[in-house]
């Protein structure tokens, strides 16, 4: 699986059948999250449990999995220079309703140690608009977040 989502990170990866577009789809989410988490200077424990729990329950992955997709996510995201080409992945693996739901997860990691720095809701602006969702759509993504989590808007 490592291998995999390698190439689809790296782009050397196509998708000619479902399973390989699952795991595209779940490289390209994980790559995203990972970005959000490390944005800000910091990637700490609440981040990647967050991070772990959306990808473990979003694509029914084992703990291992995982563990080895935020692995890669994260050393791939150390290595881009730009967001588009998994930004584009993202947008090619999710259907619209997929990309809202993505947006959604990227709120949560955003708000996962307590603090949105500037970075990071800088971050899911500038996603939405290569996801093609809209800023009313990740206002109210952002308002199912908030209320899940508890907080006060």
């Amino acid at each position: 699986m490592i291998e995999r989502i390698r190439k689809l990170i790296l782009g050397g990866g196509t998708s000619d059948n479902d399973a390989s577009d699952a795991v595209d789809a779940e490289a390209a989410a994980a790559a995203l999250l990972v970005e959000a988490a490390l944005i800000d200077g910091e990637f700490d424990d609440d981040e990647r449990r967050t991070i772990s729990e959306l990808l473990a329950e979003r694509f029914e992955l084992s703990v291992d999995d995982v563990e080895a997709l935020i692995m890669e996510a994260e050393a791939e995201t150390s290595r881009a220079v730009e967001l588009y080409g998994f930004a584009r992945r993202a947008k090619d693996a999710f259907d619209h309703e997929g990309r809202i739901e993505l947006i959604e997860m990227l709120w949560q990691v955003v708000y996962a140690d307590g603090v949105v720095h500037d970075y990071e809701a800088n971050l899911v602006r500038r996603l939405n608009g290569l996801l093609h969702v809209s800023d009313r759509e990740s206002g109210d993504a952002r308002k199912r977040v908030l209320e899940r989590l508890d907080i006060a808007s």
